[in-house]
């Protein structure tokens, strides 16, 4: 059996084909997949369950490391972790082995490409990768995964799902015809396709040329229970990191790109300084802006010794604790985690009118919104959260409670299994409880 990555992976499983199915191509090679697309009976009948096995998920991504998108799969496969699901996850690009160490996850990622590669045709590995671990559901996220779902179909792999979960920078104007059509193309072969707001499946819907009602919208949760607020702990926080007990604090969390637009948030920062607020800036995260963010503070004689960033950490909830407001200032969103998770935390959240940030945030009543890009509205809704902290405890409170009643990581969790197990006994596969006992050989 062919290597399924150009270097060894560390604790990745080895692979082999059961007696049973066809033949691999000699060692050093790829077979080439006949294009002949199988019958959903086929797919079925390749995926029998055999008695008291679990259901086999197969998560493909781009990449394993510290995104939001990533930390949904893993937070997926930790709450349905059970004797009816198994899960195993392949990645375009690599992983983080410590990330994976963290989660449990040695020896049960695949890597199908090269971590810096640009185009790179994985069908075949995709193909070698399922007929190897023969799983009975694939489930590919966003465009750097979605040649997982044709794979899929080769491989006889009885459930596909895709799902869309955010935007990039490129995205904004459209996608590029080639997109469109292999996205409308990868729709149709998948059993079931799904966003995470109701936003994103229009854009989808439109983009693709297909109804929105043949792509179901299932929204992101977090863990409201561990990002709790707590009172108590922020004047011993704000010591750790730094921070005037006194001051306004201000923050947010995500990766430093350039559609997460945290320019605007620091001249709006600028703006509060020079009117005489004791404002202070939290950026948690890390990315190719880094640099760039860093060097713009240090050369505002206003912003000197007011911005803290922290880089990535593994843990937020102690730095969502030190914040009086979090401010999310992409110029385009699909769900975004950080903004669900400093809602649970009970903070007021300030965030742009784009993409899916209206569906969390009730304006007016959890936080306000504000057009991308718009520095002077962003300044004067910050000014009077400084000054009005009744104002800021309440938008706190309605934040709470809306990401505990709407967006928790159970509901989340369990809205994920209720898919699974519904397609697969919807193709016959035995799944769930009662799986051990209807599962014929």
């Amino acid at each position: 059996m062919p290597k399924l990555a150009d270097e060894p992976l560390e604790g990745a499983p080895e692979l082999s084909v059961p007696a049973h199915q066809e033949e691999t191509a000699p060692q050093g090679e790829l077979e080439s997949p006949r294009l002949a697309f199988p019958t959903a009976s086929a797919a079925g009948q390749a995926g029998r369950n055999p008695r008291g096995a679990a259901l086999r998920v197969l998560h493909v991504i781009d990449r394993l490391g510290m995104g939001g998108t990533e930390y949904g799969v893993l937070k997926v496969i930790a709450g349905l972790a059970s004797e009816s699901l198994e899960h195993r996850v392949c990645t375009v690009r690599g992983f983080d082995p410590e990330l994976a160490r963290q989660h449990g996850l040695q020896g049960r990622v695949f890597v199908a490409g090269k971590q810096d590669a640009g185009y790179q045709f994985l069908l075949p590995r995709f193909i070698k990768i399922m007929r190897a671990y023969r799983p009975h559901i694939v489930h590919s996220r966003n465009w750097g995964a979605i040649e997982a779902i044709p794979a899929a179909r080769l491989a006889r792999v009885p459930l596909a799902i895709h799902s869309e979960h955010g935007y990039e920078v490129d995205m904004l104007a459209g996608l590029p015809l080639r997109r469109r059509l292999f996205r409308r193309a990868a729709y149709a072969m998948a059993d079931a396709v799904f966003t995470v707001t109701q936003e994103l499946r229009s854009y989808h819907a439109r983009q693709a040329w297909i109804s929105p009602s043949r792509i179901r919208v299932l929204p992101n949760g977090v863990d409201v229970r561990r990002l709790s607020p707590r009172p108590d702990e922020r004047a011993g926080i704000r010591q750790n990191l730094g921070l005037p007990a006194a001051a306004f604090v201000v923050g947010t969390v995500g990766r430093m790109v350039p559609i997460k637009d945290y320019g605007s948030l620091l001249q709006a920062a600028e703006k509060l300084a020079s009117g005489g607020v004791n404002v202070h800036v939290l950026l948690v995260g890390s990315g190719p802006e880094l640099a760039r963010h860093q060097k713009a503070v240090a050369a505002s004689s206003l912003l000197h010794g007011r911005v803290k960033f922290l880089g990535a950490v593994a843990d937020i909830a102690p730095a969502l604790n030190a914040m009086d407001v979090f401010v999310l200032p992409s110029l385009a969103e699909g769900m975004s985690n950080t903004l669900l998770e400093a809602m649970a935390a009970g903070l007021p959240v300030i965030a742009t009118r784009v993409g899916g940030n209206p569906e969390l945030i009730e304006d007016g009543r959890c936080g306000w919104l504000f057009p991308p890009g718009d520095v002077s509205d962003l300044a004067a809704r910050l000014d009077r959260l400084a000054f009005d902290a009744d104002l800021r405890s309440a938008f706190g409170q309605a934040a709470r409670a809306r990401a505990v009643s709407r967006f928790s990581l159970e509901g989340m969790v369990a809205r994920y299994g209720h898919l699974y197990m519904e397609l697969a006994r919807g193709r016959g596969i035995p799944a769930g409880p009662q799986a051990k006992s209807q599962c014929a050989d």
